[in-house]
């Protein structure tokens, strides 16, 4: 149930906050609050309908978002100085609702580039990737010689040289946790399909050693994959020469690549939301949520992550699993992220950020259940491990931190060729070699920032656009964007400082 009005929205019968669509000064009206406001409430915060006693629920969504701190009367104002957290107490049932949604038979396809792996890109980039800080500097300067010279002129089919360079990769230990999620990332980059083809650089004594990741097997067929170090190299300018050389004949590889058309089956987006608001889980969340259905009706594949922003709403995705074992593999992550937070002296019953609050979130249940709209009704088919490839079409999970760059690196280490972010507060940001398209949650946002934003859902609410209608229009975005069309994120040259490893365990 949504019912929307001038001035404020009921999200569910059973709520006993609505959310105002607009600043509503103290002593107007609100719709579904029978007395007038007692508070000023600004645009996208939530208003009492009827009087909580202190220790009652608080209810959006149908769901309970956390416990009034205080006695709150119909008409006031409910946020942080009046609402807190409360024990949790989910009934986690599993599999109870993971009915398949009906296939769409109905061939769509996007243009591509069809690998040699039978992996789909929606780019055609050449990677300069590091294995460890003390790399990145060079992969840089190798990266800017590159396009000083002229290289890619004469190789109209390649989108770039894109360098990822990161903070990590030695001062670590060979053999925890930490150093097999950088493995994997970097794996996952180095097998990436918007890849056309990698130069792999080193420095030659960190603990990433490029012949760990290169190993004994092929992790790009076809000669597309170059690799040296540049203490064996001889140092920063023959490393810079010979690092020239291998990408000129990388582009004579990469630029034989021309886009076909391949199934939408072979998308697989990554779903992210940042500086998130109250509108959040109203517009640009759910309408991406009809978007992720419709994708894996035909076959595709949509990952939803950010584990420390799904904490208090994972009840509702262990009754979509498909199996009791999917669903207790995302209870294992979010247990492990339990015992994470412990560790490091934080918690994960925390409040969003000071940009959510003045969104008009409080809690963290609150956004949770905002965030996990992403991920429509499909069917949870696996959970996976940060970075760990995805080997299963349909809706999935990636385990992350809630800090968007280092999510989407883990989604794009995974697979995933397409990125959709959501965002109420503005977030600007962009991913390569993986284009990211970016969703407003709300018109006046996307007005002050349309330069940054490709779709504007706010207009859910000011125009009342229904969810099916945005969804269709997201998913006709993701074909658009998967086939060449360049993103905001993309037009303004977003993607240098994105790259993001989760760094786990000690720095030694």
């Amino acid at each position: 149930m949504l019912q929307t009005f001038a001035n404020s929205i009921l999200l569910n019968a059973d709520d006993n906050v609505v959310i105002a669509l607009q600043d509503i000064v103290a002593g107007a009206s609100a719709e579904f609050v029978d007395v007038p406001l007692l508070n000023d409430i600004q645009r996208g915060h939530k208003v009492a309908r009827k009087p909580i006693a202190a220790g009652d629920a608080v209810v959006r969504y149908g769901q309970i978002i956390g416990q009034a701190k205080s006695d709150i009367h119909p008409g006031e104002h409910v946020h942080v100085h009046n609402l807190g957290m409360m024990d949790r107490g989910q009934d986690h049932q599993f599999a109870v609702a993971s009915a398949a949604l009906d296939p769409i038979t109905e061939e769509r396809t996007f243009a591509g580039y069809r690998r040699s792996t039978g992996k789909a890109g929606t780019r055609n980039y050449i990677g300069i990737l590091t294995s460890v800080n003390c790399s990145g500097s060079v992969a840089k300067f190798i990266a800017k010689a590159a396009e000083k010279s002229g290289l890619l002129d004469e190789f109209p089919n390649v989108d770039g040289i894109v360098p990822i360079v990161h903070g990590t990769g030695c001062g670590m230990s060979a053999t925890d946790e930490g150093y097999a999620t950088l493995f994997r990332t970097l794996s996952g980059y180095a097998q990436h399909p918007n890849f056309a083809a990698i130069l792999l650089i080193g420095l030659g004594c960190e603990v990433m050693q490029i012949a760990d990741l290169v190993g004994d097997r092929k992790i790009r067929p076809g000669g597309d994959l170059r690799y040296m170090t540049i203490q064996q190299t001889g140092g920063t300018r023959k490393t810079i020469e010979a690092g020239l050389k291998e990408l000129r004949e990388l582009a004579e590889i990469a630029n034989s690549a021309t886009r076909t058309p391949v199934p939408i089956s072979e998308i697989t987006v990554g779903m992210q939301c940042g500086g998130s608001d109250g509108y959040s889980g109203i517009t640009a969340n759910p309408a991406l949520g009809v978007a992720s259905d419709l994708l894996v009706r035909h076959g595709g594949t949509t990952i939803l992550s950010e584990t420390s922003e799904i904490y208090g709403a994972e009840h509702l995705l262990t009754r979509r699993a498909v199996s009791v074992e999917v669903g207790e593999k995302l209870l294992e992550r979010v247990r492990w992220w339990e015992d994470y937070t412990e560790r490091n002296g934080g918690e994960m019953d925390n409040n969003p950020s000071p940009g959510n609050k003045r969104g008009g979130l409080t809690t963290i249940l609150e956004k949770s259940l905002g965030a996990t709209a992403k991920g429509g009704s499909a069917p949870l088919v696996d959970v996976y491990k940060f970075a760990q490839p995805i080997d299963k079409k349909g809706f999935v999970f990636m385990d992350s931190p809630g800090f968007d760059p280092c999510s989407v690196t883990g989604q794009i280490a995974s697979g995933a060729n397409i990125v959709v972010f959501t965002t109420g507060r503005g977030s600007v940001s962009g991913y390569m070699p993986t284009p990211c398209i970016k969703l407003s949650t709300n018109t006046e946002m996307y007005s002050r920032m349309s330069e940054d934003m490709d779709i504007n859902c706010g207009d859910i609410v000011s125009d009342d656009v229904s969810l099916e209608t945005k969804g269709h229009e997201i998913l006709e975005e993701i074909i658009s964007v998967a086939s060449g069309k360049k993103s905001k994120s993309e037009e303004l040259g977003y993607g240098d400082c994105e790259f993001v490893p989760w760094q786990i365990g000690a720095v030694m």
